[in-house]
C-alpha cells in the first residue's frame, strides 16, 4: 500500500473512478476540504467519476442532498446508491430472493428513505404481523442514532413474524458531521444473531459494481476505487478485481491516530492491499 500525501499521482495514473461519498466526498452535512476541487480537477482533466454509496435513498434523492452542500452535478459523471440498486430489485424481481417477496412491506428507518418505495407496487403496512417481509433502512429520527439496542424489540417483533430483510445500506456505521451513527447494517447484523434471513445490497456486494462499471465504460484496470471502510469500500473493490485507493481520514480515523503504520497493519489484518492510501481526498 503506497502512502501518498494527496490524490495528484493517482488522478494522472487512473482512467477512470468510483467514488464513495461518505467519508470521502462529505460527512453528511458538508463537502470535507478539498473534495469540490478534486472532483473539479477530474472533471476538467476529462476523467469520468462515478459516485457509488451505500446510501439507503433513491439516486436523485442523494443527488438533490450533494446539490445543497454545494457539490454540482457535473462534477461527477453519474451516481448509483444501495437504496436506488434496492428499488429496481424490487422492481423488476428478477432476483430469486425479491421474486419470493410479498407486496407488503414493513418499513423499518425514518420517512425520508421511502423514496426506496416510489413507484413500486407494494402496500405499507404499519405492523411487521401485516407484512411480508421488512425494508431495513436504518435509524429512525425518534430513537437514538447511536444505540442500536434501541431498536431490539423491533427486530424481536419482525423475527417473530418470520418477516425476510431487505437491507439497504449495508454499512454498519458513519460519521455524520463528525458524528460516530449508526446504520441499517449493524440493524441487520442483529436480525441475523435473531436467526432473520437476510439481503444485503450494496457495497461490498460484486453485483453493485456492474452498473457503474457499465457507466465507465472502460477496463476495469484503468479504473480506481476510492473510499473510506475496509470492509465495504476496499473489500468490494478487491472482489471485483480493481484497484483500490483507502482514504484513511473518513471512518477509521479514530483508532489509526493518524500514523500510517497502523493504517497499514489495520490493512493486513483485513486481508486487504489497497493500491494506494491517503489522509483526504484532496489534490
Amino acid at each position: 500500500m503506497q502512502m501518498l500525501t494527496g490524490f495528484a499521482p493517482l488522478a494522472a495514473r487512473y482512467d477512470g473512478f468510483i467514488l464513495d461519498l461518505w467519508g470521502v466526498i462529505h460527512d453528511g452535512v458538508a463537502p470535507y476540504p478539498g473534495a469540490i476541487d478534486m472532483l473539479r480537477r477530474l472533471a476538467v482533466a476529462g476523467k469520468p467519476a462515478v459516485l457509488l454509496s451505500n446510501a439507503p435513498r433513491r439516486s436523485a434523492v442523494a443527488q438533490q442532498a450533494m446539490r445543497t452542500m454545494g457539490i454540482a452535478d457535473d462534477l461527477y459523471s453519474g451516481i448509483l446508491t444501495s437504496g436506488e440498486a434496492t428499488h429496481r430489485m424490487l422492481r423488476d424481481r428478477t432476483d430469486p430472493f425479491f421474486a419470493a417477496l410479498g407486496r407488503r412491506v414493513y418499513h423499518l428507518g425514518p420517512p425520508r428513505d421511502r423514496s426506496v418505495m416510489d413507484g413500486l407496487d407494494l402496500e405499507r403496512v404499519s405492523r411487521p404481523g401485516e407484512a411480508d417481509f421488512v425494508l431495513n433502512t436504518g435509524p429512525d429520527d425518534e430513537r437514538s442514532p447511536t444505540d442500536p439496542t434501541a431498536y431490539d424489540d423491533e427486530l424481536l417483533i419482525c423475527r417473530a413474524a418470520e418477516l425476510p430483510m431487505v437491507c439497504a445500506n449495508p454499512d454498519l456505521e458513519v460519521v455524520r458531521g463528525g458524528a460516530l451513527v449508526i446504520c441499517a447494517g449493524l440493524l441487520t447484523q442483529r436480525y441475523e444473531a435473531l436467526g432473520g434471513i437476510t439481503r444485503w445490497v450494496g457495497k461490498p456486494d460484486p453485483a453493485i459494481y456492474g452498473p457503474v462499471l457499465d457507466m465507465l465504460g472502460m477496463d476495469r484496470s484503468r479504473v480506481l476505487a476510492v473510499g473510506d471502510s475496509l470492509r465495504t469500500d476496499m473489500a468490494g473493490a478487491a472482489g471485483v478485481g480493481i484497484d483500490a485507493c483507502w482514504v484513511l481520514g473518513g471512518i477509521h480515523a479514530p483508532e489509526l491516530h493518524g500514523d500510517a503504520g497502523v493504517a497499514a497493519a489495520a490493512a493486513w489484518r483485513a486481508g486487504l492491499d489497497p493500491a494506494a492510501a491517503v489522509w483526504a481526498f484532496r489534490w
